[in-house]
C-alpha cells in the first residue's frame, strides 16, 4: 500500500490564519511536519493568486476547499477560475442547516437546489461534494437525511465524511465511508473521546474512541486520495494537534 496523502484543514488554525502573513508563516509550519498539502476553509481573506504562491513556496498542494452554497450558485465561473489557479480539483459545502420544520419535503427541496447547481460545473474539472455535520443523522420523515444525500445527490457530488460528526450523530463512520465508496476522494479525519461527565469531545487522531484501523480500510477500499486532519476544538494547542495527529496516522496508524 502506497503513502498516503495527509492535509490539514486550516480551519484547525483558523486564529493563525487571519491574514495573507499568517497563512504563509501557518503554512510553513504544517509542511514542516510532514503535510502533503491544505484545505483551505476557514482563513481570512487572501488574493487566490497571492495564496497559490504560498502553496507553491512551500511545496503545498490544495487538496480541497469549502465554499458556500450561495457562492457556487452566483459566481460559478470565479469559483471555477480559482480552484484551476490553484490546481484544486474539490470544493464542498460545509453542510445544510435549516431552520425550518425538519421534514422529508425539506431536505428533498435542498437535494433538488443542490443538484441543479452541482450541475452547472459539470465539465470545469471542479467536483462538487457535501461535508456532513451531526444534525443530517436526525431522522426526518423516518430517513436519516445522511442516507438520503448519498442516495438522491447526482452521483457527481463526491461526499467529504466527517467521522467525529457521524460518531458524535450516532453513526458508524467506516459505514457511511462505505456508503460513499467510489465518491469520497476527501475524508475528515477527527478523533472522539469522552470526559468523565460523558461529554463527547475533540481529540488527536489515534488517541481516542473511534475506529481508526477499520475507517482506513474502508478509506483504502473506498478510492479516498486525501485523508484530511480537522480538529475543531480540543486541549493542545492547534498546531501542536496537527502534528500529534499526523505522527500517529504515519506511524502507529500505518498511513
Amino acid at each position: 500500500m502506497g503513502r498516503a496523502l495527509i492535509g490539514a484543514q486550516l480551519y484547525t488554525v483558523r486564529e493563525a490564519c487571519k491574514t495573507p502573513a499568517d497563512i504563509a508563516r501557518s503554512c510553513a509550519r504544517i509542511k514542516a511536519m510532514g503535510y502533503d498539502g491544505v484545505q483551505a476553509s476557514g482563513i481570512g481573506t487572501i488574493e487566490p493568486a497571492e495564496l497559490q504562491r504560498i502553496l507553491v513556496g512551500e511545496g503545498l498542494a490544495c487538496a480541497a476547499t469549502h465554499s458556500s452554497l450561495e457562492r457556487l450558485e452566483r459566481e460559478t465561473a470565479k469559483v471555477i477560475e480559482e480552484h484551476r489557479l490553484w490546481g484544486c480539483k474539490y470544493t464542498a459545502i460545509g453542510g445544510f442547516f435549516p431552520t425550518e420544520e425538519w421534514t422529508l419535503a425539506l431536505w428533498q427541496g435542498f437535494v433538488q437546489r443542490f443538484n441543479a447547481m452541482a450541475l452547472t460545473f459539470k465539465g470545469s474539472g471542479l467536483s462538487i461534494g457535501y461535508h456532513n455535520h451531526s444534525h443530517e443523522l436526525a431522522p426526518a420523515g423516518g430517513i436519516r437525511p445522511q442516507d438520503l444525500l448519498i442516495q438522491t445527490l447526482d452521483p457527481a457530488v463526491w461526499i467529504e465524511i466527517d467521522t467525529f460528526w457521524i460518531a458524535h450523530g450516532g453513526g458508524d463512520p467506516a459505514a457511511y465511508i462505505d456508503k460513499a465508496s467510489g465518491r469520497i476522494p476527501c475524508v475528515h479525519f477527527k478523533d472522539m473521546t469522552i470526559t468523565p461527565k460523558r461529554e463527547q469531545k475533540m481529540t488527536e487522531i489515534g488517541d481516542g474512541n473511534l475506529n481508526w484501523p477499520r475507517i482506513i480500510q474502508s478509506c483504502r477500499k473506498a478510492g479516498v486520495e486525501w485523508y484530511l486532519v480537522e480538529r475543531d476544538s480540543g486541549d493542545l494547542d492547534p498546531f501542536d494537534s496537527l502534528k500529534r495527529s499526523v505522527e500517529n496516522m504515519r506511524g502507529p496508524l500505518g498511513l
